[in-house]
């Protein structure tokens, strides 16, 4: 049997080889628990933790000490929206967040409802993009949070960022992004931005799953509450002991980003898209006039079950639905339906996402086999 081509990195991508070898190594030699402070085996798991931290600041343009570990990028959501909005003063009780955000956004804020705080959608527009006048006209001075997805997962449109945060500056919120699909698509500088917080995932970049980070401005306007209590590791922001191994790997996938390769990848994303509406004419890029992250092909297939093509694709060709199965019942993807797609549209949808490892031979196999499926009409 053939390998698999894989179409799905938005979703996750494979472990880069030499960050695999490194966790690997850690794994073997810094066992010891990195707050461990008397003895050298602690010391040497503290070292590691101590370079992955400086690696990832670098990359994304902070400090070292603005860098706080998580589990993920969900949990570095969940501190940044729902713990900021408990960390705000009084008075600031609104919560901001874009239609098309991840769920791990938009559910905790859905969860601040309990304590209090009511939640508004940022309105996006049919090219993909924030509504830069709608957002002004929700700004006011009892603004907790303002969270804007930097690069969306499903459609890969490109926010500016810097714009968002400028304008809800303004009225004295705190200001997150989820810009866990950043670094792949775009140079990344949370100063330049102007964000408070920003969330990563290492398992987006080609490190392992199960470390994430949240970028926490020296600046921000206040401090969010922690989630979770214990031995006040991580500035007592997010206790627990750090994966050591993990962390490290993280830190070198960081470094090991390289902005040639997206050049590369957007040109077989293209050279894809001109094949499939070779195949399938009706074929419609979403967003295409839009800024993209340049591995995201996002497609509309008028008169075909996006998930039906995923299936019959397999084990063939691993690429992602547009739509997403709830107890058995098919939803319209909430970030289509933001575009202003119908239900129906939505379950036309279909991401394909190229990255790293994405090569030449790879496109034109699954533009054959996808072009196959295509030219079948499902029954």
């Amino acid at each position: 049997m053939k390998p698999a081509i894989y179409l799905d990195y938005q979703a996750s991508t494979p472990v880069d080889p030499r960050v695999a070898e490194l966790v690997a190594e850690v794994s073997a030699e810094a066992y010891s628990n990195p707050h461990a402070e008397d003895h050298a085996g602690g010391w040497r798991a503290a070292e590691v933790i101590v370079t992955a931290r400086r690696q990832i600041a670098q990359a994304i343009g902070a400090d070292a000490d603005e860098v706080y570990f998580t589990s993920g990028a969900t949990e570095a959501d969940n501190i940044g929206v729902l713990g900021a909005a408990l960390g705000a003063p009084e008075g600031r009780n609104r919560i901001i967040v874009s239609a098309f955000e991840h769920k791990a956004v938009l559910e905790c804020a859905a969860a601040a409802r309990r304590h209090g705080f009511t939640i508004e959608t940022a309105a996006i527009k049919p090219d993909g993009l924030v509504d830069l006048e709608a957002l002004d006209r929700q700004l006011s001075d009892d603004v907790a949070v303002v969270s804007i997805m930097t690069v969306n997962n499903e459609i890969g449109t490109i926010q500016p960022i810097a714009e968002v945060a400028e304008r809800a500056a303004r009225s004295g919120a705190f200001i997150h992004t989820d810009a866990t699909q950043a670094p792949l698509a775009m140079d990344v500088d949370v100063f330049e931005w102007g964000v408070d917080a920003a969330s990563f995932s290492s398992h987006k970049v080609h490190g392992p799953k199960g470390v994430g980070a949240l970028y926490l401005s020296s600046s921000a306007p206040w401090r969010p509450s922690p989630l979770m209590y214990g031995g006040g590791q991580e500035q007592g922001l997010r206790p627990g002991t750090l994966p050591t191994p993990l962390c490290a790997g993280f830190g070198m996938a960081m470094t090991l980003i390289n902005p040639a390769e997206r050049s590369r990848v957007a040109l077989l994303r293209d050279r894809l898209a001109m094949l499939l509406k070779t195949s399938f004419p009706s074929l419609r890029v979403t967003c295409e006039s839009s800024e993209r992250h340049p591995g995201c092909l996002h497609l509309h297939l008028p008169g075909r079950d996006a998930k039906d093509v995923a299936t019959r694709l397999q084990p063939s060709v691993l690429i992602s639905t547009g739509s997403a199965c709830t107890s058995g019942v098919m939803h319209g993807s909430h970030v289509l339906l933001s575009l202003g797609w119908s239900v129906e549209a939505a379950q036309e949808g279909l991401r394909i996402s190229l990255g790293r490892l994405t090569t030449d031979a790879e496109i034109e196999a699954a533009s054959e086999l996808i072009g196959r499926v295509l030219a079948v009409r499902a029954d």
